[in-house]
């Protein structure tokens, strides 16, 4: 029976917390979608249920959420996790806050944290600022971001806006100070009326401080790197033996495709990078928000060029530098862009249309995630993670092609509600829905 049940607001999300439990030691089994009661989802120790629900209205994201947490209950799990991202991409409206708002109702809980840092990648919060690198969150590239701009880097504000409940401050010192410093901070701020405590960590110890302090918290919330810290809980307490099978994987074999969807600065790198040696589609993000059907055309161009030695391609669905898609917020609004581009057919891609394009059997899906995951197919609507590859190999093997230097592009909206499972190879750092 699992012990721990995430809920994540993406699919790389999902993702990256799911590889973070692997390597701490956790067999975890990761769902597209709230998985079905019938679905056999045992010898597990956690359940990453990942969702779409990032940007879309808050009444659905709420409704998501809460369907993927009864779910997870049903499971057995002890403790729960909404996995957002480490830039806390949000935006006035939620969705962080009306989803955190909703399940501690549901818990019967009234104090939680928020803490998105990931010191590996750059991710890292002080006196509630959160920086990417060395500079401010709005002053990093999600300051442009067409559906989620962050143009304010104090997550107590952003949160706050976001929420009516109180918002709180643990601060680095206090984290510092060890675990039981910030157990007690915790009780502190739960005792004058703050439910929502934004936490401060600048390095991996201060995430695995935060995760000791919160064993007793139904409900955790941030991003992947603060999850390290949860699996010793339940060691301590004996529901988690130690063992070292949880990122035992086969490898994929075949050809494989790479989406990319994103529209960030380290993705534009990426796929430049890729195409000095690979070939690359870019497809117009207009023209498929526009109902346009682009698949066709994709397949028939990677079709041509499987098997010829020109590399893997990439089909990029968004238009250069993302002008197409801040130009179709602009006119049409966050939400209706978002519906617009998931809706039309040329912003699916079926497992069912493209297996015959030429036998790829492996789709690599870009993502701008925090980290890169591997996984097998282990259950119809899931797949079993493997062991994470954090942010320093990624640039260790940006040397070694092109397979390297996309291995970190974000996926976005190309998974067709019809795909059941996915895989990650045991030897790349891909994520393939199969």
């Amino acid at each position: 029976m699992a012990l721990l049940g995430v809920i994540a607001d993406d699919f790389t999300g999902a993702t990256d917390i799911a590889g973070m439990l692997v390597k701490a030691g956790m067999r975890t089994v990761q769902t597209i979608g709230v998985p079905d009661a019938a679905v056999a989802l045992d010898e597990v120790d956690a359940i990453v249920v990942a969702l779409k629900s990032r940007t879309i209205p808050a009444a659905d994201a709420v409704a998501q959420s809460l369907q993927a947490l009864k779910a997870l209950q049903n499971r057995g799990c002890r403790q729960f996790f909404f996995k957002y991202c480490s830039t806390f991409d949000s935006t006035d409206a939620g969705n962080i806050g009306p989803v955190a708002d909703a399940l501690l109702d549901a818990l019967a809980s009234d104090v939680t944290i928020f803490c998105p840092a990931f010191p590996a990648n750059g991710r890292t919060i002080f006196n509630g600022y959160l920086f990417v690198g060395p500079v401010l969150l709005s002053e990093s590239g999600m300051r442009h971001h067409p559906l989620t701009p962050m143009t304010d880097p104090s997550l107590v504000r952003v949160l706050q806006r976001q929420t009516r409940r109180k918002v709180g401050l643990i601060p680095l010192g206090i984290v510092q100070a060890g675990v039981e410093a910030t157990r007690a901070e915790i009780a502190r701020l739960r005792a004058g009326g703050i439910t929502h405590a934004i936490v401060d960590a600048v390095a991996d110890r201060d995430l695995m401080t935060i995760g000791s302090a919160c064993a007793a918290l139904p409900l955790v919330t941030g991003g992947s790197g603060v999850a390290m810290g949860l699996p010793d809980n339940f060691r301590r307490a004996g529901m988690l033996p130690a063992r070292d099978d949880a990122a035992a994987l086969p490898p994929a074999r075949g050809h494989a495709a790479i989406l990319a969807g994103s529209c960030s600065l380290a993705t534009l790198g990426q796929i430049a990078d890729f195409e000095k040696r690979g070939a690359a589609l870019r497809l117009d993000t207009v023209a498929l928000c526009e109902g346009h059907d682009g698949v066709p055309a994709a397949l028939a161009w990677a079709q041509a060029r499987l098997g010829d030695g020109t590399g893997a391609g990439v089909i990029q669905r968004h238009a250069r530098r993302c002008e197409g898609a801040a130009g179709a917020v602009r006119r049409r609004g966050v939400e209706p862009a978002h519906r617009g581009c998931d809706g039309t057919p040329g912003a699916r891609v079926d497992r069912r249309r493209c297996r015959p394009a030429g036998g790829c059997r492996r789709r690599d899906i870009g993502c701008r995630g925090e980290r890169a995951r591997r996984a097998r197919p282990a259950h119809r609507t899931g797949d079993r993670s493997g062991r994470a590859v954090d942010g320093s190999h990624d640039r260790r093997r940006s040397h070694r092609g092109p397979g390297a230097e996309v291995g970190q592009l974000r996926r976005r909206r190309f998974l067709h509600q019809g795909v059941r499972r996915s895989v990650v190879t045991a030897t790349d750092q891909r994520i393939i829905p199969c």
